[in-house]
């Protein structure tokens, strides 16, 4: 059965979503983050978004799980179906425990209390935090943190599953056990829809794909063709460069900056155009709240602190300090 003969679990019509900023880089103070965006997504598919940061995925899954409304354009769901967003860390207060947590998470993604609590025991097994599953989270390492929110979300049962880059969580045990789980989820009568960098899982997982740049449809179709797309644009943005010339800010940079102070998919955009257009760290600092902002510096200074004691272990020179 081609898709044109599934059923359509959920339609977006020209979808846009804008939104007002103070940046004089943006249309009149006007961000858009989608611009006329349609696709269908069909019963029992598996359908991939790929694309670089800050170009409208993880809002499109959002509209998708209707925890944003679209500034124009509409989205249909099929009548008494159910959509869930797989994020990690959905829900989470660091002062409840892991359990507690699990509890929250798992009703949020659509789950009734008494449905919630069946699944406690099992995602305490999976997720492999052991008594830690009962203190309270903000004593938990960011890897245990990640095994928690995938584990919770993982088995949560809906109709249509909205997936938001979760398959690189934990060390490399738990990733290939969280691989191997998504696949026969995936494998099994579900809907999919899979974020994802990482282009091996759109091509092993996905049956389409659509790709994503600057908030709008670029490519669509099976997923070796896109990624074909895809790949022709990114290897053409690096030979425009210079050999040898350094890009400020490149964007492997800005993903890990992103996951590191939790960036929007908004600020990321701004900050993309700030650096295209020659801004530099004080332009773009001013995108972040002021929680971000001292993320930034206790980063930095850790940093330096780490450069300091490296010198010292060498026996090198340590600016400030003088040597007799």
């Amino acid at each position: 059965m081609s898709d044109l003969d599934k059923p359509v679990m959920l339609e977006l019509d020209t979808v846009s979503l804008n939104f007002r900023s103070s940046k004089g880089t943006f249309d009149h103070g006007v961000h858009h983050v989608l611009d006329a965006v349609s696709f269908k997504l069909y019963e029992n598919e598996t359908l991939g978004i790929i694309g670089r940061n800050g170009v409208g995925k993880t809002t499109i899954l959002r509209i998708m799980a209707g925890i944003l409304a679209p500034t124009s354009g509409s989205v249909t769901m099929m009548p008494g179906k159910t959509s869930s967003l797989l994020s990690i860390g959905l829900g989470f207060r660091a002062d409840l425990s892991g359990r507690d947590n699990a509890l929250l998470a798992a009703m949020l993604h659509g789950s009734s209390r008494k449905k919630a609590k069946t699944y406690l025991e099992e995602i305490k097994d999976f997720s492999e935090l052991g008594d830690s599953f009962e203190e309270p989270v903000k004593t938990y390492s960011s890897g245990m943190r990640s095994r928690l929110g995938f584990t919770t979300a993982l088995l949560t049962h809906v109709d249509i599953l909205l997936i938001d880059e979760v398959l690189s969580v934990g060390d490399a045990q738990f990733k290939k056990k969280a691989e191997r789980a998504m696949k026969e989820r995936i494998g099994g009568n579900q809907t999919v829809v899979f974020v994802s960098h990482m282009e091996a899982q759109i091509q092993a997982l996905c049956d389409r794909a659509l790709w994503i740049e600057s908030g709008r449809i670029m490519s669509e179709g099976d997923a070796a063709s896109v990624l074909r797309d895809y790949n022709a644009f990114i290897n053409e943005g690096r030979t425009a460069h210079k050999k040898g010339s350094k890009k400020p800010w490149p964007d492997r940079r800005l993903d890990k900056l992103q996951e590191k102070l939790a960036l929007s998919d908004e600020q990321i955009v701004e900050i993309r155009k700030i650096r295209d257009q020659g801004g530099g760290r004080k332009d773009i600092r001013a995108v972040l709240d002021e929680g971000q902002q001292q993320q930034w510096q206790e980063a930095r200074r850790r940093r330096k602190r780490r450069r300091g004691k490296k010198k010292r272990s060498k026996g090198g020179k340590v600016p400030g300090l003088r040597v007799t």
